[in-house]
């Protein structure tokens, strides 16, 4: 396994969606040996719990714990600390609530590292807008007024000044944040589908290889791993996309 491997292969991030810890165990038996980040979401965390997290920790693998806190700052607070004690890698709020919510979840992480110097500081990232939100939605039901894009870089620049290390954004959108927040600053893409594959319920999508090419630092992909045939397969022949791109 050679070095740009290892480094392309830790820019994937295989989403758990699962139902329980059986079925995602199944799958790192599968993928066992590709450096790749875990990400674990709501559906497997609330089943599994923070031991699931704990025992990836164990495996070796780098954790995007998915929950996506929004709520009152200090809530935030607490949770950012919770969760940063469980060693994780990477884990986000929702930019939508706002500069006070996105610094306590930066002091929350803060205050967990203080008490136990063997853990490492996490990223902690922000949900600009889901990669299921169109344009018809952004405007008629969530009431923002524009394009997704300006809603997806006004966030980036609110999350950027608030100090976290990046956003989850749509591929399509990680040039522009790029331009606006500097290369420095991370974008964590969902919605990736290798050509030809089905697009599910999203609705902003790239092939692995556009997402490389388009600046996103890591790109989230769940069914077209956890739904092949053959898992690790799929995996190699993403990763290999992105070496080319």
């Amino acid at each position: 396994m050679n070095e740009r491997y290892r480094e392309m292969a830790g820019r994937l991030i295989v989403a758990l969606d699962y139902p329980d810890a059986d079925q995602a165990a199944a799958l790192l038996r599968e993928l066992e040996g590709i450096p790749c980040y875990m990400k674990v979401g709501m559906q497997l965390y609330y089943a599994a719990g923070p031991d699931f997290v704990r025992d990836l920790k164990t495996r070796g693998y780098k954790v995007f714990l998915d929950l996506k806190m929004h709520d009152i700052p200090n809530t935030v607070k607490g949770g950012a600390e919770s969760i940063t004690r469980l060693g994780v890698d990477m884990f986000n709020v929702h930019a939508a609530g706002g500069t006070d919510m996105m610094k306590a979840a930066l002091e929350g992480a803060d205050k967990a590292l203080a008490s136990d110097g063997s853990l490492k500081k996490p990223l902690v990232i922000a949900v600009t807008q889901l990669t299921s939100t169109g344009q018809d939605m952004l405007n008629d039901e969530i009431g923002i007024p524009g394009t997704v894009r300006d809603a997806v870089i006004r966030y980036a620049e609110l999350t950027q000044a608030a100090g976290l290390d990046g956003v989850v954004a749509s591929a399509q959108e990680a040039g522009d944040i790029a331009r606006a927040c500097g290369a420095g600053f991370i974008t964590v893409t969902p919605g990736i589908r290798p050509a030809g594959s089905d697009q599910g319920d999203q609705k902003r999508v790239l092939t692995p290889g556009e997402a490389i090419r388009g600046g996103s630092s890591y790109i989230v992909v769940g069914r077209p791993i956890t739904a092949a045939e053959k898992p690790r397969t799929a995996a190699e022949q993403i990763i290999k996309e992105m070496l080319e791109a």
